[in-house]
C-alpha cells in the first residue's frame, strides 16, 4: 500500500484508526464503558493483528451518543437500544428522501 492510499483512509468514517485508550479519551469515557457497549452489541470494534480493539470515527459518534444518554441516567442497555433505534430511523429517513428525489425527478408533472 502506498502512502497516498493510506492517507485516503483518514477521511474514511469506517476505518478503525483509534485504540481503545484513545477512543475512550476522545469521547470522555473509560475503556470499561467501551467494553460494556461492545458487550451490549452497540458497536463491534475491529481487532488489530495483536488482538487490540480499534474504533472508527463512526463508532466513536455512536459511543458518544450512548455516553450522553448514560450520563443523563439511562441504563446502559437502554441507552444502547435507543442509539440503535435512532441510527435505524436516520437511515430510513435517508432512504425515504432518496426515493422521494428519484420519484420527483422521474415525474413529468413536477416543475423544476
Amino acid at each position: 500500500m502506498t502512502a497516498d492510499n493510506s492517507l485516503g483512509r483518514l477521511d474514511d468514517d469506517d476505518y478503525p484508526a483509534y485504540t481503545m485508550g484513545r477512543a475512550a479519551e476522545m469521547i470522555g469515557a473509560t475503556p470499561g464503558f467501551l467494553r460494556a457497549i461492545g458487550e451490549a452489541r452497540l458497536i463491534t470494534p475491529l481487532r488489530s493483528e495483536g488482538g487490540h480493539r480499534r474504533y472508527s470515527r463512526y463508532q466513536l459518534r455512536i459511543a458518544a451518543r450512548a455516553r450522553e444518554l448514560v450520563d443523563q441516567g439511562t441504563p446502559i442497555e437502554a441507552a444502547c437500544r435507543i442509539v440503535i433505534l435512532e441510527d435505524q430511523l436516520e437511515e430510513a429517513q435517508r432512504i425515504n428522501a432518496e426515493y422521494r428525489r428519484a420519484a420527483e425527478s422521474s415525474d413529468p408533472t413536477t416543475t423544476a
